[in-house]
């Protein structure tokens, strides 16, 4: 357990090297990504015979998106500190969790309804959208609680070290 904390609160004192940085916030976007895609998905098309292939698609371009949304985490998070500064931090993160969840769910349910469905129709495109954005958010709201609460703090610090 020391040798995982010393690993990734780097208390070692060396720079932490950009490459595990990088792999780190690759890994979080997969596994939530795919989570999330996975879900979005199967609400949009079901389990077919080109689920994965679907699925697939819709995770390589929610990579196009999960960018936008470690940029506005950062601005979330500035401005519920900023707007709420005498609020315990926990509770501060609890509400960047939340407003979190919703704007990559948006993004996200986004992506995978353009890969699934596409836009030839809009009515099934917002449709989509609105089936992927409803079936994945209590799924996305309980991550980032649990992400904001919990590993956060550490990836934080972990990614300034």
């Amino acid at each position: 357990m020391a040798l995982q904390n010393s690993l990734l609160l780097n208390t070692n004192g060396k720079k932490t090297p950009l490459l595990h940085k990088v792999l780190l916030v690759l890994a979080i976007m997969t596994v939530m990504g795919g989570l999330l895609t996975g879900i979005m998905t199967y609400m949009n098309v079901g389990y077919t015979s080109s689920f994965f292939v679907d699925w697939s698609k819709a995770l390589l371009s929610a990579f196009a998106v999960m960018p936008i949304g470690i940029l506005l985490i950062g601005l979330i998070t500035k401005g519920v500190n900023r707007l709420l500064p005498d609020m315990k931090a926990h509770k501060r993160n609890l509400i960047v969790g939340v407003l979190m969840a919703c704007a990559m769910e948006s993004m996200l349910a986004f992506s995978t309804a353009t890969n699934t469905i596409g836009f030839s129709d809009t009515a099934a495109f917002l449709h989509g959208w609105l089936v992927g954005f409803l079936a994945a958010l209590p799924v996305g709201v309980t991550l980032m609680i649990i992400i904001s609460l919990t590993i956060k703090p550490k990836i934080e610090a972990f990614l300034k070290s």
